[in-house]
């Protein structure tokens, strides 16, 4: 309640004699929360407070005037205060795709998909390599390591005897060697329908500050091997090539055959399911957020599909099979 109080004390500042009502707008995985003031003429805006013993602004204003320059539909910064970690930001809207998406209406499934690769285009089009921090081999496998740490050893209670660690250290460096030979180009690095919202235009992009220069395919893989949402596999491919084909056209280097494309794609996707069921694992068992775990068994089912699919991957399916058997897994198909 202090930090709100402080928050509202800072609006008056920025909005003297006006009357407004402060509620919360949403929370994310980090210490970042969203406030979203509504005055007595309708206009809204969106507050992010976010602890500067926490949580550092300035990636997110460097970020987002990198994207808004691109011509995408970001926040944009009114007024920031940095020691006190408050950022004033025009109002996205409450509906995110996953919402809208959820209804499943094919017709509106194309066009916010449609419009999400048109935004990651010119996202990726804006690319300059010195602007942002690199995503190499270093961040790579620190993200997949979480999946040993916090997946196998703390969700599962398994450790890893020593053939099991170097096969996984095998798998992880055969991946991210596909992932750095890929062209590089700025990296939302979670584009996907959570962070999405329906807005005019579409669509409203949020939470970018972690954005970096890396993999062509990686915001690829956050949108169509959705977390949160699962689509059948011809609706994906139908989509992928519809953005292949606008990113050929754009003179994106994307690969020139679409076979070697989609591998990309599917290479880069098992690097991030293993971070994000790392991540997920973690957010429950050492911050308590339960919600990701219905997650999980869609995450784990893309990962073992992908690795189904090629003989380079195969020792890593195997492992995941002696970690966890097919029938242990809640939720999960194949």
């Amino acid at each position: 309640m202090q930090r709100q109080q402080q928050v509202t004390e800072w609006l008056r500042c920025q909005f003297p004699g006006e009357i407004f009502t402060l509620a919360p707008a949403s929370a994310d995985a980090s210490f970042r929360r969203y406030f979203r003031a509504t005055f007595k003429d309708g206009r809204t805006r969106v507050i992010m407070d976010a602890p500067p013993q926490h949580e550092d602004c300035r990636p997110f204003l460097h970020i987002a005037k990198l994207f808004e320059d691109a011509g995408t539909h970001v926040p944009h910064v009114f007024a920031q205060d940095l020691q006190q970690g408050f950022l004033l930001l025009s109002d996205l809207g409450s509906t995110t795709y996953l919402q809208a998406l959820c209804e499943r209406n094919a017709g509106t499934a194309h066009e916010l998909y449609d419009a999400a690769t048109g935004a990651l285009i010119k996202i990726q089009l804006a690319s300059k390599e010195s602007e942002l921090p690199p995503y190499d081999e270093a961040l790579l496998l620190r993200e997949m390591r979480l999946f040993p740490e916090w997946y196998a050893a703390k969700h599962l209670g398994i450790t890893l005897d020593e053939k099991q660690g170097i096969t996984l250290e095998e798998c992880f460096r055969r991946i991210v060697r596909n992932n750095l030979a890929q062209p590089r180009v700025y990296v939302h690095r979670d584009y996907h329908s959570r962070n999405l919202m329906l807005t005019e235009p579409n669509p409203g992009i949020l939470d970018f500050q972690d954005a970096v220069y890396g993999p062509i395919t990686y915001d690829l893989a956050s949108l169509f091997k959705d977390a949160y949402i699962r689509w059948e596999e011809a609706e994906i491919i139908d989509w992928l090539i519809r953005y292949w084909e606008k990113a050929r056209k754009a003179g994106l280097p994307v690969h020139e055959d679409f076979g070697g494309f989609y591998r990309d794609y599917e290479w880069m996707g098992v690097q991030r399911h293993i971070k994000v069921l790392g991540i997920f694992a973690r957010l429950y068992h050492r911050d308590g957020k339960e919600g990701y775990l219905k997650d999980m068994p869609l995450v784990m089912d893309y990962l073992r599909r992908a690795c189904a699919r090629y003989i380079d991957l195969k020792p890593l399916l195997n492992l995941l099979d002696t970690l966890e058997p097919h029938h242990a897994q809640t939720g999960y198909t194949f």
